[in-house]
């Protein structure tokens, strides 16, 4: 992706976030939030990643999908009328799971008990000493 592609999907999800917030008004689409933006080489599509900021469940997600999918005309709309591109690229919205699985492993990590954490680290401990003396042995 060149830069210059990067800075404009960097602006349409900017934008977006904006008018996500402040201008839609559809109760399905809810607190989310936008994580990337990939568009396409000649800027002719645009694939919206997002993540909702609540914990939701699977049914809640498909309310999401069709909520944005019903405002990507208007989104587009204003998109149009806000940035100054000789073509809009055509909206899709995808669901990113990565945001809910990056929480998912913390509060594993975060689960694990401390005698756990501290014998890992006694055994990572001991596992680099007992490297250093094959060195030093050869």
């Amino acid at each position: 992706m060149s830069i210059r592609t990067e800075r404009i999907g960097e602006q349409i999800r900017a934008e977006l976030d904006h008018l996500l917030r402040q201008e839609t008004s559809d109760p399905r689409v809810g607190l989310l939030t936008l994580t990337r933006v990939k568009l396409s080489a000649d800027m002719g599509s645009a694939i919206i990643f997002w993540s909702p900021l609540a914990a939701e469940g699977q049914a809640d997600i498909e309310a999401v999908s069709s909520g944005l999918a019903s405002a990507t005309g208007f989104l587009r709309g204003r998109l149009a009328k806000r940035l100054s591109l000789r073509r809009m690229p055509t909206l899709s919205f995808q669901h990113d799971p990565s945001l809910k699985e990056g929480s998912d492993t913390l509060a594993l990590l975060r689960g694990l008990p401390e005698a756990e954490r501290e014998s890992g680290a006694d055994l990572s401990a001991h596992v680099d000493a007992s490297e250093s003396e094959d060195q030093d042995g050869e």
